[in-house]
Parts: structure tokens; C-alpha cells; sequence
């Protein structure tokens, strides 16, 4: 068990790629996992008629921490559009072939999804929902189950999620980054992740929001909460958003 992580450097290596699904001429995933018929579709305020305070990216850089308390002040349905587009958002779409985002990806294979915990959002129920990066609208999946908790606690109960304003959580679908780089696509999810979530607390402090990442969490009991098999998709990394307090 203690070599797990060196070997999963040593076989992510550059030289083990091997030919990949893309030089094998196997068609390409999905730019984005579909949505199922009958599920809600809520359209997101456009992100080219938001306007949010200037904020000096060296000043953001410079009070970028991580913070766990937040005020009850709610966020508003065009903040959370904000967000989504500075994390996710899609400039350009080619169909059916690529997206160029907001974000860097590997290939521009922009394997993540975002799944929300919206807890205090105004005008969305509180409960769980999915972002489509292409449309910028939202999914509702679950507004019924005590998602909150579940979720809390297979983030090892800490009490920060529930009481966030929203918990960004992303997902990698690894086939989208595999059909490109083989093995070693598994790398760069890890990297997209990070480069999202830097993105989210950058963008927070124009809004006057606090951000925390999480990656303590129960990912089979995370993967199960989601409906995901935690093979093909699996829980990647997890953040808090909420209004600063004060």
C-alpha cells in the first residue's frame, strides 16, 4: 500500500503512453455528458451582462486564502453564473471536436464536470445540481434527499460544507482525457482540478466570497451520492464557496 502513489508515477510516465484511443482512430467522447429527459433545466443569467467590482489580479493573488466561515448572506443566481463561467465557461466551441475555456486543459480535453451543493443561493432550491458548461444552464438533480448532510459527511463531516453558500464539486470523466494521452491522462486530470479551483478563488474575492478546496473526502461514498460508478467518473476535488463575513 505504501507504493501506491510511486507507482502510479512510475506508469504515468511519458514513455508509457502507447498508442492511444486518438492515434488508434477510435471516435471521441462526448464534449459533455448529456442530460436526461424530464430533468429540470434552469437558464443561468448570460455572463457577458454580469458585472462584478474590479479587482486587481495581483490583489486578488495577495488575499487568496483559504476560508471556512462564512456569513448567511446568500449568493445571487448571476454570482453563481460568475463563478461557473470563470471556472468552467466555454468561449469557444468547435462541434462535436473541442471547447476552449476559461480554464487550461490538457488538449483542450476538458474532461471535468461541476456538480453543485447549492445551499443558500437565491432563487434555486437548495439540493443538488450539475452545471452544462455548454449552454451555461443548470441541471437540478436532487432537491429531495438531505443532500447537504450526505454530502457533509462523506466530506468527513466537516461542518464548513453546510453551511456554505455553494460546494463546487468536480468530477473527471476520464475516457475524455484517456482517448487523447492513454495512462497518462490520469495526470492531467489532477492538474485541470487544480487549475479550476484556483480559478474559483481568484474569481471569488471580486464578490466578496470566501473559497476552501477540500480533498479529504470518502470518495466511494462522494461517487455514490453523485450516481457516479467511480470509474469512468469519479469525485475529484471539492470547494466551499459563501459570502465573507464581517
Amino acid at each position: 500500500m505504501q507504493e501506491i502513489g510511486k507507482d502510479f508515477m512510475k506508469l504515468t510516465k511519458f514513455q508509457y503512453l502507447g498508442k492511444a484511443p486518438q492515434t488508434n482512430g477510435y471516435p471521441q467522447p462526448p464534449l459533455q455528458k448529456e442530460s436526461d429527459d424530464g430533468i429540470k433545466i434552469i437558464e443561468l443569467p448570460d455572463p457577458d451582462h454580469i458585472h462584478v467590482r474590479d479587482m486587481p489580479l495581483r490583489r486578488a493573488i495577495e488575499h487568496r486564502t483559504s476560508v471556512r466561515s462564512y456569513s448567511d448572506k446568500p449568493l445571487t443566481l448571476n454570482e453563481l453564473s460568475y463563478l461557473l463561467w470563470c471556472t468552467q465557461g466555454v468561449k469557444e466551441i468547435i462541434e462535436d471536436v473541442v471547447t476552449f475555456r476559461t480554464v487550461p486543459s490538457a488538449g483542450a480535453r476538458h474532461s471535468l464536470e461541476t456538480y453543485l451543493l447549492i445551499n443558500n443561493v437565491e432563487g434555486l432550491e437548495p439540493g443538488l445540481y450539475r452545471f452544462l458548461a455548454i449552454g451555461h444552464k443548470l441541471l437540478q438533480l436532487d432537491i429531495e434527499t438531505n443532500m447537504a448532510k450526505e454530502i457533509t459527511e462523506a466530506c468527513l463531516g466537516q461542518d464548513f460544507v453546510k453551511k456554505s453558500a455553494v460546494t463546487f464539486i468536480w468530477t473527471a470523466v476520464a475516457a475524455r482525457m484517456k482517448w487523447r494521452y492513454g495512462e497518462r491522462g490520469y495526470r492531467y486530470l489532477h492538474l485541470d482540478a487544480g487549475h479550476v479551483c484556483q480559478n474559483l478563488y481568484l474569481s471569488a474575492e471580486a464578490i466578496d466570497c470566501g473559497v476552501c478546496a477540500i480533498a479529504a473526502f470518502l470518495d466511494d461514498d462522494m461517487n455514490e451520492l453523485l450516481d457516479l460508478d467511480g470509474e469512468h467518473e469519479f469525485v475529484i476535488y471539492v470547494a466551499t464557496v459563501g459570502k465573507n463575513e464581517g
